[in-house]
Order: structure tokens, then C-alpha cells, then sequence
């Protein structure tokens, strides 16, 4: 199984990443496929520099803060819960951000201390978002750019579209998934 942080993923829909649905996989695969992977790990220290800096922006759930690292980065990060709640505890057990319990969730935000802490460290902490693209070829950023935007356009259509717009939306990205499929085959 493939940690989420690690490689590029295209959200498009529910289930979201690593779900083995449709809507979900992985931009990698063997070298002889033509696949595309991303050479670095990204570090869990750039997981807790991510939510620092974000968090020095404004208060934030743990949702939003991976969906802005994922849009920050054009779609090349995006850390998974598993490694997005841990560090959240851990900044709060040492003081740096504190939980609001809001409509049903928790919002983060940083302490006093936190402050501090970003604003000593500015230069350390870099911006991960940056990192996570750092050899990433630019038609690769742009397909997944690209792809974001369509997943964007899918969810709108879902939600505010009439019963034939969802059938003819689901017609148009079926045909246009079999068109990928088939400018692979072509190789």
C-alpha cells in the first residue's frame, strides 16, 4: 500500500485519495509504463512547517489545511490524515496551536507561543508546498493542474446540476477517460 503523502494522486470525487475507487489513483507506475513519480519523500517536519505556516494565515480544520496544501502545491501534495492529525496534536501538546470545537469539528489555530515559534523559525520552515514540486517536469504540474480543475467543475455539476446535466456530465467524462486510455495505448 502507497502512503498518500509519498505520490501524486488525483482527487477527483468521493472516496477521495488511496480509496481504490474510480475517482482516485496514483500518477506513477514502473519506469517501462511511461509513469511519472515523484523522486523525494516528503519529510513529516515539512508536514508540521505546512500547518505552521498555514495556520499563521488564519485558523483552519485539518480538511482545509490539506486541501490548500494540495492546492499550493498544484496538486502534488497531499499529506493524508494519518499524518496531518498526529502532527496537529503534537504542535498542540507543545503549545504552539490550540483546537476550537466549531460547528461540529475542531478549528486550529496558533498560541501565542506559536507566533513566536513561526516567526523565530520563518526562514527554517521554508514553504513545503514549494518542496513538494521541486523536480516536478511542468507539463506534469499542468496535467494535474488541469485535472483539479475538471474535478472542481465534477463536484459542481453534482451538486448544482439537474438530473441531465449529471447524466451528461458522467457521458463526457467517460468518453474523455477512454480518450486518455486510448492516447496510452498508442505508444
Amino acid at each position: 500500500m502507497h502512503r498518500r503523502d509519498r505520490f501524486f494522486y488525483f482527487n477527483m470525487g468521493p472516496g477521495g485519495p488511496g480509496s481504490g475507487g474510480p475517482w482516485s489513483f496514483p500518477l506513477h507506475g514502473p519506469p517501462q509504463m511511461g509513469g511519472f513519480r515523484h523522486g523525494r519523500r516528503m519529510r513529516r517536519g515539512n508536514v508540521r512547517a505546512a500547518i505552521l505556516l498555514l495556520l499563521a494565515e488564519e485558523p483552519r480544520n485539518g480538511y482545509q489545511l490539506m486541501q490548500e496544501l494540495e492546492t499550493r502545491s498544484g496538486g502534488a501534495w497531499r499529506p493524508s490524515p494519518g499524518s496531518v492529525y498526529p502532527a496537529l496534536q503534537l504542535l498542540a501538546d507543545e503549545g504552539l496551536i490550540r483546537a476550537e470545537s466549531r460547528d461540529g469539528g475542531n478549528v486550529y489555530e496558533l498560541t501565542d507561543a506559536g507566533r513566536a515559534h513561526v516567526e523565530e523559525h520563518k526562514d527554517r520552515l521554508g514553504t513545503p508546498w514549494e518542496q513538494a514540486t521541486e523536480g516536478v517536469p511542468d507539463d506534469v504540474r499542468e496535467l494535474m493542474k488541469l485535472a483539479m480543475q475538471v474535478g472542481m467543475a465534477t463536484r459542481q455539476v453534482t451538486h448544482a446540476g439537474n438530473d441531465e446535466q449529471r447524466k451528461q456530465a458522467a457521458e463526457l467524462l467517460a468518453e474523455t477517460r477512454r480518450s486518455l486510455y486510448r492516447i496510452l495505448a498508442e505508444q
